[in-house]
């Protein structure tokens, strides 16, 4: 499952936010191909469900639970079930989030909200739910993935870009908080990512600009120094080393990757 001599995940439970599709699956699959028995949470059902027979048709073990991860109730729910399904979860991965772009004078309130629930107190809520059993066991991985837009401005995207300083915030707090109990805390900050809100941001593009949906893509990738969208995988592969047991000297990082867009 491991690549050549690398320690890898073997006995390990992870759990993934938004797993059913773009990052959060690339995620999920990658950390089951490097041996932990997977988690996967979303309030997508279906796709959720074929996420879960795909890692267990590749002979990993997985469980699925389908809920909202600003509600606490779901929240504490799922980890209770994970943890007596599987076993005490050692790796989490806050990846459920959302975007939308419009103007912050013209956002209604209740889309900042819901975009500061999900991508924020989403990642509190799981943090809280798993940390107890962490700091009892003195060792685990909490890895949430932020964005670029967590360390710059775009236009258009205040309550995304919001939430994602936030989330770089609540890392960075909780890295210096749990270093005692041999448990690290790090965000990845991807910049374009070829998922499905990259898509709906390339349609809202393309409406506004009058072109086609690929050559607003080909707009969105010519602002980035590579020119090129990430693939999900690209940044899983990242996720995982970071899960990894010899990645303990990395704590209260924010990792971009990005193709060099954010200097820093």
């Amino acid at each position: 499952m491991g690549a050549g001599n690398m320690p890898n995940l073997n006995g390990q439970v992870a759990l993934v936010t938004g797993a059913a599709r773009g990052i959060g699956r690339a995620i999920a699959l990658a950390l089951a191909e490097d041996g932990a028995d997977v988690a996967v949470f979303d309030i997508l059902s279906d796709p959720l469900k074929e996420v879960e027979g795909e890692i267990k048709s590749r002979g990993g073990r997985a469980v699925a639970g389908q809920g909202d991860v600003s509600r606490e109730e779901d929240v504490t729910k799922f980890v209770a079930s994970v943890e007596q399904t599987l076993r005490p979860i050692d790796i989490l991965v806050n990846n459920a989030g959302i975007g939308h772009s419009a103007d912050t004078w013209s956002l209604p309130a209740s889309e900042w909200q819901r975009t500061i629930q999900v991508n924020l107190t989403g990642a509190f809520l799981f943090s809280k739910a798993v940390i107890p059993g962490m700091i009892s066991r003195r060792r685990g991985r909490i890895i949430n993935i932020a964005s670029t837009g967590g360390k710059v401005g775009w236009p258009k995207a205040a309550a995304y870009n919001a939430s994602k300083h936030g989330l770089l915030g609540l890392t960075k707090s909780l890295a210096m908080e749990l270093v005692e109990y041999g448990i690290t805390v790090n965000a990845i900050c991807p910049s374009w990512v070829m998922t499905e809100m990259a898509m709906q941001t390339a349609r809202e593009i393309a409406a506004s600009g009058g072109m086609s949906i690929e050559q607003a893509l080909e707009n969105m990738a010519s602002t980035l120094p590579q020119k090129r969208i990430i693939a999900p995988e690209e940044v899983a592969r990242l996720a995982v080393m970071l899960a990894r047991p010899d990645s303990q000297a990395i704590n209260g990082a924010a990792i971009n990757i990005d193709g060099g867009s954010v200097p820093y």
